[in-house]
């Protein structure tokens, strides 16, 4: 008997996929035989969760050849250096194209074994186990790929549609407390940028997603999904609309650069970034005091950051915001709202007031 829950479809044509939710996922031996039709599995983890997790997925995937590669965990380990184990485990293994790779972890397993599988014999399949919050809402939905470099978050990766997401909601229940909300801030996002009402539903139900209450946690999954599926079919490669995904990103990213991978949570750095775009919303006169103090209120309310690190300056914001890969023709391109549910891509705006917000936003407002 299936454990699916929720099934939401990406329809992206020959490359249309699945993301499957629900409970128990993990151990559904029925679900993989039906959903991975692959012989030879590589699966991709990290030091903390296969301990938790693997030997259950190992089992779920029955008499089939499945080997498995561990990689450190953390941000600051995304990086080709241990990409490379990757590849090396599918050499030695002989792993041919009909091969799977099948990423069990957060954000930064998924990145990495989707950057692999895009670039191993041009192209293998590909399959996200999720088991942080923010990559069941956010990075295992779209087929963003990729590794970090030194000067600048996710420049080096791939577009490479996966053929499966399954999202376990049991998983979240060994999530630390910190990460949870870092996925969190990737479920406010979508409220602001696309839906006013699942963002009020967010306020009234977050004192229960923050004690991992399965109903509303399920449906937080679902409703984002949802919302990033609707984008990405709209969009694949990120010519427009797929754009609105990255509200507090370039913001975020600058932060994460600046304080060194890992030392800043992805979500966090998102929650901040947030922030700031709100600010910079309503200096451009589309969102008024209350809106963004309404928004500043549900950040914090998810236990999230809605200031960057007091080190940080006006000059290391912008320097590092210029380097960001959705910079056109050397404008940075800030997402904002024009009002709550209502995303907007901008390059249209004075310097000055980019120069300000950030200014304002700074802990000490001096910088």
């Amino acid at each position: 008997m299936s454990n699916i829950d929720h099934t939401v479809n990406i329809d992206l044509q020959e490359r249309s996929y699945p993301i499957l939710i629900g409970s128990g996922l993990l151990a559904d031996a029925s679900l993989f035989s039906d959903k991975l039709p692959y012989r030879h599995i590589l699966v991709v983890s990290n030091e903390t969760v296969a301990p938790l997790y693997l030997d259950t997925l190992k089992t779920a995937l029955g008499n089939r050849l499945v080997e498995q590669v561990v990689l450190p965990d953390g941000e600051q380990h995304k990086t080709m250096e241990v990409m490379n184990r990757i590849f090396d485990t599918l050499m030695n293994g002989r792993f041919g194209r009909d091969c799977c790779v099948l990423a069990l972890g957060g954000g930064v397993v998924g990145d990495m074994a989707g950057f692999a599988a895009a670039s191993y014999q041009r192209g293998v399949a590909f399959v996200q186990v999720p088991t942080t919050l923010l990559a069941q809402v956010d990075s295992s939905v779209g087929g963003k790929t990729g590794v970090n470099h030194a000067l600048g978050k996710n420049m080096i990766g791939a577009f490479h549609q996966p053929t499966a997401v399954v999202i376990d909601s049991d998983a979240l229940q060994t999530l630390p407390d910190r990460e949870l909300s870092a996925g969190l801030a990737e479920i406010i996002k979508y409220g602001f940028i696309r839906d006013a009402d699942f963002l009020q539903w967010l306020e009234e139900n977050m004192s229960s997603l923050l004690a991992r209450s399965k109903p509303e946690l399920t449906h937080a999954i679902k409703r984002s999904c949802e919302i990033k599926a609707e984008i990405v079919a709209a969009d694949e490669y990120e010519h427009g609309v797929r754009a609105y995904l990255n509200f507090g990103h370039t913001f975020g990213h600058a932060i994460e650069t600046s304080q060194g991978y890992g030392n800043w949570l992805h979500g966090e750095a998102v929650a901040a970034g947030m922030s700031m775009a709100l600010t910079m919303s309503a200096r451009l006169g589309w969102l008024d005091n209350t809106e963004v103090a309404r928004g500043l209120a549900i950040i914090r309310s998810a236990n999230l950051p809605v200031e960057p690190p007091p080190e940080m300056t006006t000059d290391t914001f912008l320097e590092l915001m210029s380097r960001d890969k959705k910079v056109r023709e050397g404008r940075i391109r800030l997402v904002l709202l024009k009002a709550i549910g209502d995303a907007i891509v901008s390059t249209d705006y004075d310097d000055n007031h980019l120069s300000a917000t950030i200014k304002q936003c700074l802990p000490d407002h001096t910088a």
